[in-house]
């Protein structure tokens, strides 16, 4: 049988032949049957595009399809009321496209296993009607030469698919998302292009693959942070990684336990904007740090793209300013709540909308903190408030006149002052993915007290390590608790989506 079939209504589209949907009862069977059809799909269209930067025939215009997952329940399922994903909100037809099952493997597998044990219904796995952008489909790291795309007569998208906008929007998550007649309500809260561009743009913005990022992220806004990073995670890797496997750093750098050097990739000649590094374990349980710089844009930018990772938690460590004259500098802040005035999601998430303190990840947190500093219970109010952390998308707000914003700052309660943390939780909350925020006050600008050079130096160095020990203590104790726990069912809405 050829490869290849012109569909009768559209007859210049070559795509490969069309196959019929098969019902499956077993999720690593589903996970099997969605990888061949994936990998079907994207060998016909690379194959297709090296013949035509080879021949220069533009002839014709070739498509193919994501596989798609669906189910179609009959009566409402009665499942275990404690948790949080897994399971449909009522009965209907469901479906979502699905890619990278290289990568997404062991996370399909889990959601689909889930599904057929709370319904007890089969799963319906074939091609979908969504085309493969041509982008999406070529591998990591894959360079076109552009003169010899800029011999052809026809752009290339007259030629394959190039992404779709209408498919890579945030509907399904915000809670936007309207079906069409007859068209099947959402089984995941993202589409596969919208993973899949999300995908490039982590590449790209971090200068590692997406498959090495670990399910627990730590985002800062200093190099300091990294830095000590580094310098512990290749100390691990000399004394045999510790349950950790491998440390990748920019250009895909690896280095595996038990070896002092790198063994794989190549060092970027410069740092990418937001620079990630992946202290990794096999089953992907492991640390991931990104340095996204300063602002809420950054913030916004690299937590909408690690969200389609489903990572089970992600925390804010970083600078502050304080704002309570009796905090001192190295003083730690545990956020509970989040004055939003970073304006990056007020079109996506309205700020009238709470951002819940997560008592799994508070909990972790305010414990590690005492295990480091080796002070609990009333005497850890010392070095650490729990409070309001106001987020603000201005970084000189102190040249303004002070009455306002020192008034609306003592309104709110808060107690620090920063960039990103507000953004952060607020994405977290937006895409169901567990979040806090542990800050370092690093300055007190309303009570003159501004770190002067070498103070600025013994500070860092004093108080970077300690921090970060703490950060990756609450990272660890996160990962021993069980996943479907850690997902607080404070993060679903009304209608949510089955897969996690």
């Amino acid at each position: 049988m050829s490869e290849l079939s012109t569909r009768p209504s559209v007859p210049h589209i070559l795509s490969p032949v069309p196959q019929d949907a098969r019902l499956f009862s077993d999720a690593a069977s589903a996970v099997i049957e969605l990888t061949r059809l994936y990998d079907e799909a994207v060998q016909f269209l690379c194959k297709r595009f090296d013949e035509v930067l080879t021949t220069s025939d533009t002839a014709r215009r070739y498509r193919a399809f994501y596989p798609e997952v669906s189910i179609h329940t009959v009566g409402h399922a009665r499942i275990d009321s404690r948790l949080s994903f897994g399971f449909v909100p009522g009965p209907g037809r469901y479906a979502t496209t699905i890619t990278r099952p290289d990568l997404f493997g062991p996370y399909l597998e889990e959601q689909l296993e889930l599904l057929l044990r709370n319904h007890g219904r089969p799963i319906l796995i074939g091609p979908s009607q969504t085309p493969i952008p041509l982008h999406f489909a070529l591998p990591e790291g894959t360079y076109v030469d552009g003169a010899l795309a800029e011999k052809l007569d026809k752009p290339l998208r007259d030629i394959f698919d190039v992404p779709d906008l209408a498919a890579t929007d945030d509907r399904i998550v915000n809670g936007n998302f309207e079906p069409l007649p007859g068209e099947p309500m959402p089984l995941a809260p993202f589409t596969a292009q919208r993973i899949d561009y999300s995908l490039l743009r982590l590449a790209h913005y971090t200068a590692t693959s997406p498959r090495h990022f670990q399910n627990f992220v730590l985002f800062t806004n200093y190099q300091f942070y990294v830095d000590e990073f580094c310098m512990m995670a290749r100390k691990l890797m000399e004394d045999g990684g510790r349950g950790y496997g491998s440390f990748v750093e920019p250009g895909n750098v690896v280095t595996r336990a038990g070896s002092p050097d790198p063994i794989s990739g190549l060092a970027p000649p410069r740092l990418p904007q937001m620079p990630a590094y992946h202290l990794t374990r096999p089953d992907g349980s492991g640390i991931t740090m990104v340095n996204i710089g300063v602002g809420p844009s950054n913030a916004k930018t690299i937590t909408d793209h690690v969200a389609v990772l489903r990572p089970h938690a992600w925390l804010m460590l970083g600078h502050c300013a304080g704002l309570r004259n009796t905090q001192a500098l190295g003083d730690y802040v545990l956020a509970h709540a989040y004055v939003r005035e970073d304006h990056v999601l007020d079109a996506d998430l309205p700020v009238w909308v709470p951002i819940p303190p997560l008592a799994e990840v508070q909990v972790a947190l305010e414990q590690a903190v005492a295990d480091v500093t080796g002070l609990e219970g009333y005497d850890l109010k010392r070095i650490m408030r729990t409070g309001t952390v106001a987020t603000i998308d201005n970084r000189n707000w102190e040249l303004r006149d002070q009455t306002e914003p020192v008034e609306r700052l003592s309104k709110s309660r808060a107690i620090a002052l920063d960039m990103e943390s507000a953004t952060i939780a607020a994405n977290g909350y937006r895409f169901r993915v567990p979040y806090g925020t542990l800050l370092c006050v690093s300055d007190k600008p309303l009570h003159g007290e501004l770190k002067l050079p070498g103070m600025a130096t013994e500070f860092y160095k004093r108080q970077v390590a300690q921090h970060l020990e703490i950060g990756i203590r609450t990272m660890q104790s996160l990962a021993d608790m069980p996943h479907e726990k850690l997902h607080s069912r404070k993060l679903r809405s009304f209608f949510e989506t089955a897969f996690q």
